[in-house]
């Protein structure tokens, strides 16, 4: 009982982890219709510059906000003067070039940052609560991970369902003429829902980082299994991106604790080629088939 505990716990606080990142896939498929391949290295660029400042004497928090307004900034720029030259041309093409902007900016921060691994501080501990003499699986800093991926999710669902902006934002993505004759900025729409999706994700990758270590290549397996979380749950979900990664994560643990941790990728790909069987747009899509 004790085993399948940790085992549970430990797998909640991978998934959080992974939702994390999902939520922040799941932002810029609603505000852009683009899959981001390029958020892992963009988080992990701002994750490096928390590092930076906090070698260098700053507080923790004064490296964390300075990450996320990094985020806020690298994303806005990446909108404006990568993305938008192919604006208006088939999907996939963007999608390509965020496949090449991964390439880029991990091995731009190799040149900057170096490619050694280094210590990422926590701001709570590490340890496990003692519950009646016994140590769970639950440390400070998870509790942390879960109550900000939380805060993430009610502000998403607020925006998008709360707001005019987040109308706007929606009505960019799903069509821009019209969106145009309707008096929304289409442009700016964009590089909005770029910024904040870069925001999202420069958190996971702090939360990601905290208490381990970082190097450029810290989040390619985070990246993996984020994806996989957001399109367990649906692209177009928030609270999807938040199920799904937790259904991974505790799936995924029981796996590597009671089978086997080399089968995690394998289960990861079962998990995933199951829900795409039963429900192909995931397991919050609010898309209906219906005959025509």
């Amino acid at each position: 009982m004790q085993q399948l505990l940790t085992t549970a716990l430990t797998g909640l606080t991978l998934g959080v982890v992974y939702a994390a990142f999902a939520l922040a896939l799941v932002l810029i498929w609603r505000a852009t219709r683009i899959v981001n391949f390029a958020q892992a290295p963009m988080a992990m660029i701002t994750t490096y510059v928390a590092l930076v400042l906090i070698d260098a004497g700053w507080s923790y928090w004064a490296g964390f906000a300075v990450a996320l307004l990094s985020g806020l900034v690298l994303g806005a720029l990446v909108e404006r003067f990568v993305i938008r030259f192919v604006s208006g041309k088939p999907e996939v093409n963007a999608v390509i070039l965020t496949l090449g902007l991964f390439i880029v900016l991990q091995a731009l921060a190799a040149l900057v940052f170096g490619s050694r691994y280094r210590s990422f501080p926590a701001p709570f501990g590490l340890t496990g609560f003692q519950v009646g003499g016994t140590t769970i699986a639950l440390t400070g800093f998870g509790v942390f991970t879960i109550a900000a991926v939380g805060v993430v999710l009610i502000g998403l669902v607020v925006l998008f369902r709360g707001t005019d902006l987040g109308l706007r934002m929606r009505a960019a993505a799903f069509d821009r003429e019209v969106a145009r004759l309707l008096g929304v900025r289409v442009g700016r729409m964009l590089t909005l829902g770029w910024a904040l999706a870069a925001l999202a994700g420069s958190l996971s990758g702090l939360l990601i980082a905290g208490g381990g270590l970082v190097h450029p290549s810290y989040m390619d397996g985070v990246v993996v299994y984020g994806f996989v979380a957001a399109v367990l749950g649906g692209l177009d979900s928030p609270v999807g991106a938040v199920v799904g990664g937790v259904v991974l994560g505790l799936s995924l643990s029981l796996v590597s604790g009671y089978v086997g941790a080399e089968l995690v990728p394998l289960a990861a790909l079962a998990l995933l080629m199951a829900v795409l069987l039963l429900k192909p747009g995931g397991l919050f899509t609010s898309v209906r088939e219906r005959r025509v």
